[in-house]
C-alpha cells in the first residue's frame, strides 16, 4: 500500500458520506410528506361526498411562512441563540440541558408517533391503511362538541411505541446509544418541520435563505473577533438536545474518535426550499392534469436536491480541509436559489415560477362547484 492510501482517512469519509445520507433521507421524505392529500378523488356531491371525507384522517393545515416572516426568521434566531450562548456562559449547561432535555423529550414522543404512522401509511398504502379500524374521541359542552380526534388502530398501538425513543435518550448514559437515539429524535423532528412549515413562494424562499446565509457567517465567523469564540460553535456543543445529526468517525461505529454533526437548521431551513419545489412540480403537473398521482415530472425537485447534496459536500470538503467548522447554509443557500433561477432559465419559466404563490390545492369537487358557478355567471352575463 502506498503511502498516499494509507494517509487517506476512510472513517472520517464514511461519517462525512453517513451523515449526508441521513440528511438527504430527511430532506427527501419530508418533502413528500409535505405535498397535499386531496381527501376525495370522487366528483360524487352530497351525502356520499360527506361520507368519503369524513372517512379522512384530520390533516393539520398549516399557515405559509409569507414574505414578512421570513425577514425576522434572521432577527427571531439571533436573539434565541444569543440568549442560549449567554445563560452557558454564565449559568452552565446543567440547569438548561435538563430543562431543554425533558421539554425534546416530551417533544419527541409526539414527533416519533407522527412519523411512525406517515411511515406505516407509506409502506401499506392510503387505500389499505383506510381499512383498519377507526376511534374517535369527542368532547362535549353539552350538546355542544367542543373538540374531536380521530385515529385509526396502528395509531393507538404506535403510540405507546414512540415512548421508547425519548425515554431511551432521557434516562440512558452509554454514548453510543444515545447518538443512535439522538439521530432518531432528529430525524423525526425534521419530518414533521418539513411537513408543515411550508413557504408560501420562491421569493419567499430567497429571502428566507439569503437573511440566514448572513445569520450563519456572522455567528460562526464573526463573533469570535467580537465574544471570542464562534457562538454557533459554542451553543451546538455544549447543548446535548437531539437538534443535530450526528454519525461516528468509524467504520466500526466505535465513538472513540468523536462524530461529525450537523444542526438541524442546516438541514430544515434549505428543506423546505427543497420541499417547495417539489409543490411547485405537483402545481404544474395539476395544472395540466387536473388529476392527483404520485407518479409527475420533478425538475425542480431533483435540481434542488442535487444542489443541497452539492453545497453540503461543499462544506464537508472545506471543513476537512481548512479543520475547522463551516456555516453550511454559506454553501447550501446560494446552492439551492441557484439551481431553482437556472432550472426557471432553462425551461423558460422564470417569471411563471417566480410569481407562483403556494397554497392548499382546491378539491376536485370544489374544481367542479367553481367550474359550474363560473359557467352560470357567465350566462347570467349573456342573457
Amino acid at each position: 500500500m502506498s503511502e498516499s492510501e494509507e494517509s487517506v482517512d476512510w472513517n472520517l469519509f464514511s461519517s462525512y458520506a453517513g451523515l449526508l445520507s441521513l440528511a438527504c433521507l430527511s430532506i427527501y421524505a419530508g418533502s413528500f410528506g409535505s405535498l397535499p392529500n386531496p381527501r376525495t378523488r370522487t366528483t360524487a356531491a352530497g351525502p356520499a361526498a360527506k361520507l368519503d371525507e369524513e372517512d379522512e384522517e384530520e390533516e393539520e393545515i398549516p399557515e405559509r411562512v409569507s414574505l414578512e416572516d421570513a425577514w425576522f426568521f434572521p432577527i427571531i434566531g439571533s436573539v434565541v441563540l444569543l440568549g442560549l450562548f449567554l445563560i452557558i456562559k454564565y449559568f452552565g449547561k446543567e440547569w438548561i440541558n435538563w430543562f431543554l432535555g425533558w421539554y425534546f423529550s416530551i417533544a419527541g414522543v409526539v414527533s416519533v408517533w407522527k412519523s411512525s404512522v406517515a411511515f406505516l401509511k407509506f409502506v401499506l398504502g392510503p387505500e389499505r391503511f383506510k381499512q383498519f379500524e377507526r376511534y374517535t374521541f369527542t368532547v362535549r359542552k353539552g350538546r355542544t362538541e367542543v373538540a374531536s380526534l380521530s385515529w385509526r388502530s396502528p395509531s393507538l398501538v404506535l403510540l405507546p411505541l414512540s415512548i421508547i425513543p425519548s425515554a431511551l435518550y432521557k434516562f440512558s448514559s452509554t454514548s453510543r446509544k444515545s447518538v443512535l437515539l439522538t439521530d432518531i429524535l432528529s430525524l423525526s423532528f425534521s419530518h414533521n418541520a418539513l411537513s408543515l412549515m411550508k413557504i408560501d413562494s420562491f421569493i419567499t424562499g430567497t429571502v428566507l435563505l439569503s437573511g440566514l446565509f448572513l445569520y450563519d457567517i456572522w455567528w460562526v465567523f464573526g463573533t469570535p473577533a467580537v465574544m471570542g469564540t464562534s457562538v454557533m460553535v459554542e451553543v451546538a456543543t455544549q447543548l446535548d438536545v437531539p437538534i443535530k445529526l450526528l454519525w461516528p468517525k468509524s467504520t466500526s461505529f466505535s465513538d472513540s474518535r468523536g462524530f461529525t454533526m450537523l444542526g438541524l437548521g442546516d438541514v430544515v431551513i434549505p428543506g423546505v426550499f427543497v420541499a417547495l419545489a417539489l409543490r411547485y412540480d405537483y402545481h404544474r403537473y395539476r395544472r395540466q392534469s387536473g388529476r392527483p398521482t404520485d407518479a409527475f415530472s420533478k425538475p425542480y425537485f431533483y435540481a434542488s436536491l442535487a444542489a443541497y447534496i452539492f453545497g453540503l459536500v461543499t462544506t464537508m470538503t472545506v471543513m476537512h480541509i481548512f479543520k475547522a467548522a463551516q456555516p453550511a447554509l454559506l454553501y447550501l443557500s446560494p446552492a439551492c436559489i441557484v439551481s431553482f433561477v437556472l432550472t426557471a432559465v432553462v425551461r423558460g419559466e422564470l417569471k411563471e415560477a417566480w410569481h407562483w404563490t403556494d397554497g392548499p390545492e382546491p378539491q376536485l369537487g370544489e374544481k367542479q362547484s367553481r367550474r359550474q358557478g363560473e359557467k352560470q355567471h357567465a350566462d347570467k352575463k349573456e342573457d
